[in-house]
């Protein structure tokens, strides 16, 4: 039988087929999952956080368990923006045939927009998704996103020299997230996504030293997606922008919750790692939750538990 479920939605004035994107730092640059299955049934996908220099991340370990998920401390490991522009994206225009969600990050105001003005001239970048809210670097990345002044200063350097829609991706990591986000949108984002992870630890036992060789970590995985609901339900209601929900994904029904939290779209991060299918069986599921609690549109759900 036909499914009747609609599960086209918009993100910043750019459709979608459906509302699942596969996060930045758990998808690689794509091509890597291309390898497992069509990744076309994808909303989109954020790839890696790209700088403007080749980063080799932080040294092991920077991978540790935990009950709800996972931390890790990867540090932004990735090639720089010129060999993602000349080697990463003609190997995804092979795979890949809709706009993709370009992720940024850098350690200085003047390196988010040197990166995000070469990634913005991409005909393939439809979003460029600014980090300010990685927390396994130092002197970079979460500084940003915990500030509202600096906070919006990436995000005013970064509209200067793009005309594509930029979301700004925001830390768990303070007070209050509502002032960070009002900053953004006042500077010029179009879009908000969040959360990205929270700053965690673990101990071990034996050599009684931290796991992770960063000593912190970012907390991802089911655990913390009461955190993500939360987080994402006020941001919705403070601002008038589109919010790409994330944090601890891992079903259609998270889906459901994040888009009626307030969610415009819906990321899907630390699953990918466990089972590299997770995006695709959410997408395969989502028709069917859909009918399970009588939605017929998923557009029309967003901020559907607001008051």
């Amino acid at each position: 039988m036909v499914s009747t479920a609609d599960t086209r939605v918009t993100l910043c004035g750019i459709p979608l087929d459906n509302p699942v994107i596969p996060a930045s730092g758990c998808f690689g640059y794509g091509w890597e999952f291309a390898e497992y299955y069509d990744i076309n049934c994808l909303g989109t996908f954020s790839f890696k956080g790209t700088t403007a220099e080749m980063r080799p991340g932080n040294p092991t370990p920077r991978i540790a368990e935990y009950s709800g998920g996972m931390l890790n401390a990867v540090g932004l490991q990735n090639p720089g923006v010129d060999a993602v522009i000349s080697r990463e994206l003609p190997r995804l225009a092979e795979v890949f045939h809709k706009p993709v969600m370009a992720n940024i990050s850098g350690f200085s105001i003047e390196e988010y927009a040197v990166v995000a003005k070469k990634l913005s001239a991409c005909p393939q970048v439809g979003w460029l998704e600014v980090n300010i809210s990685c927390p396994n670097v130092h002197g970079g990345g979460m500084s940003f996103g915990t500030d509202p002044v600096q906070a919006a200063a990436v995000t005013a350097a970064v509209r200067r020299v793009t005309d594509k829609p930029l979301l700004l991706k925001l830390s768990p990591n303070v007070t209050d997230i509502v002032s960070i986000a009002r900053a953004c949108v006042d500077a010029g984002a179009d879009g908000l996504s969040l959360i990205n992870t929270v700053l965690g630890m673990r101990i071990h036992l034996k050599t009684r030293r931290p796991l992770l060789a960063n000593i912190t970590g970012g907390m991802s995985g089911p655990g913390i997606f009461p955190l993500a609901v939360r987080m994402v339900y006020q941001v919705s209601q403070a601002v008038h922008v589109p919010v790409v929900g994330m944090g601890g994904v891992s079903s259609a029904e998270d889906v459901l919750e994040l888009m009626l939290a307030g969610a415009a779209a819906v990321e899907v991060g630390a699953a990918n790692l466990t089972d590299p299918f997770a995006c695709r069986n959410i997408i395969q599921a989502l028709p069917e939750a859909m009918k399970r609690y009588g939605i017929t549109s998923l557009s029309e759900i967003t901020g559907g538990a607001h008051g």
